[in-house]
């Protein structure tokens, strides 16, 4: 069985995200969560929050142990970008791009050997 918590429009670059969440994927959620809180990054914040949603999720709606959960999948997918403008000399502007991303984080219970 597996439980899902997902993050939608997070004002984080989707590669900055990306960074974070393969140091996640296939780890313990224990293990998981004490990486999320001593990484020093922007994007472990939201990351650390969607895999805590996915652990009460599992918990609460298909009655896991959480004891036993793992991180099975973690991916972001890039989300719409804000259009900005910022002023540039004599008059000009130039666009920029605040890019937004989707974070899905997938939990499941270790098959035991």
């Amino acid at each position: 069985m597996k439980a899902k918590a997902v993050a939608k429009y997070v004002r984080v670059s989707p590669r900055k995200a990306r960074q974070v969440i393969d140091l996640i994927r296939d780890k313990d959620v224990a293990k998981a969560e004490a990486i999320l809180r001593f990484t020093p990054n922007k994007a472990a914040d939201p990351i650390f929050k969607v895999l805590h949603s996915a652990v009460a999720n599992a918990e609460n709606n298909f009655e896991m142990d959480k004891t036993k959960l793992i991180v099975k999948e973690a991916y972001v997918d890039q989300g719409p970008s804000l259009k900005r403008f910022k002023p540039r000399a004599m008059g000009r502007a130039d666009r920029m791009l605040h890019r937004t991303s989707h974070i899905t984080v997938v939990v499941a219970e270790r098959e035991e050997d």
